[in-house]
């Protein structure tokens, strides 16, 4: 059925339909006139150019503070679950280009609590471990280590709490029921998690004694999160957090997300040569049922995994998707090769980012705020 989908900070179900999602959750599209205006300090990210990152809200104001001569501080965070995937990765990446374009402080918090809250099985101190192992994936990427600071929630609390019992006390329990889904079976830290997550969008101002403006570029997912936070910040005296949202990194069963819970739908960082060589060749394709048959009818771009990846991380250049689209619809290249070429992109991609994210061991207590020690 049409929009029987469901997107919380917590589960990902059903095919989405990001127009509508957008609609849902009240964010503006990326326009022509707004990547216009982005133009103007640099060459566009991939990830714009082809709409993934393709919501925001109040993506302008960021721009009209900047050209005022006001620099914005970058946020972003993951809830360490697990081992980092590309999914992950792919948000990541665009904040380091945003953090190069603009030449801005990062922010990324790690809310071990979060995930302490919402599993049942976790334990503390399973989920600092996992922060650390996710940390390294992030500096690997190359964020630059003066202007990075990494959170960790428990480890940071004495300076959040207090920021984050003012948004909690403006929040109340229905608004948190229709937001979030909570109800009666609900643990009350849980409740109280999202004010910890409005920390970050508040902590540069509380640290420069004045207002600064704040973008967060992450999944759409966590727009709940933020509609909270932006609700209550001028109430508090603080500027709204402004957004740019990005879609679902696909999965290799042809999900529209990567899902932890599946392992065969996933790269994570730490896969090796092998298996990504297995995971890639079990990936949902858009092929047709024998080589002959799809060298006479073509294969399908638009539903298959492997021609996802490529548009999602792996290939940069428009003319080369464009070329590789044109051969898949005419049936001059078949999924067998198109899985063999994606499988050397993204070890290669591994090979290199497994190197820089042993280097980022040397590098992680220095990048921590307050200088917290793992």
């Amino acid at each position: 059925m049409a929009g029987d989908f469901k997107v919380t900070p917590w589960e990902v179900t059903g095919d989405i339909d990001y127009d509508l999602l957008a609609e849902r959750f009240g964010t503006t599209a990326i326009d022509e006139k707004t990547l216009s205006r982005m133009k103007k300090y640099g060459e566009l990210h991939m990830m714009l150019r082809r709409n993934i990152f393709y919501s925001h809200r109040d993506l302008n104001v960021i721009f009209d503070e900047y050209e005022k001569g006001n620099k914005f501080v970058l946020y972003t965070g993951r809830g360490p679950s697990g081992h980092t995937h590309l999914g992950h990765i792919m948000p990541w990446m665009f904040n380091k280009w945003m953090q190069d374009v603009f030449g801005v402080e990062m922010h990324f918090q790690l809310t071990d609590d979060e995930k302490f809250l919402f599993k049942q099985d976790a334990t503390l101190q399973e989920t600092k471990r996992m922060a650390y192992e996710n940390a390294l994936d992030f500096i690997a990427l190359g964020f630059d280590p003066k202007l990075t600071k990494i959170i960790l929630d428990t480890e940071n609390i004495k300076t959040m709490y207090p920021i984050a019992l003012k948004v909690a006390k403006k929040i109340n329990l229905s608004t948190a029921k229709a937001v979030f889904g909570f109800d009666n079976t609900t643990n009350i830290g849980s409740i109280f998690y999202t004010s910890m997550q409005s920390v970050p969008a508040f902590l540069p101002s509380e640290l420069a004694g004045h207002n600064v403006p704040v973008l967060i570029p992450c999944g759409i997912d966590q727009d709940p999160h933020f509609r909270a936070c932006r609700d209550v910040a001028q109430g508090l005296g603080y500027l709204k957090p402004c957004q740019i949202y990005c879609k679902m990194f696909p999965g290799l069963s042809g999900s529209d997300k990567m899902s932890s819970s599946d392992p065969f739908s996933t790269i994570y960082t730490t896969d090796n040569a092998k298996e990504v060589k297995k995971k890639v060749g079990k990936a949902f394709t858009g092929g047709c049922v024998s080589v002959d048959e799809q060298r006479e009818k073509g294969g399908n771009p638009e539903v298959c995994a492997i021609f996802k990846y490529n548009y999602y991380l792996f290939e940069n250049d428009d003319e080369k998707l464009n070329e590789l689209t044109i051969k898949c619809r005419s049936g001059k290249i078949l999924c067998g090769e198109c899985k063999v070429a994606l499988t050397e992109k993204i070890n290669k991609f591994l090979e290199e980012h497994q190197a820089k994210r042993e280097k980022a061991k040397d590098v992680i207590h220095d990048m921590t705020f307050e200088g917290f020690r793992w």
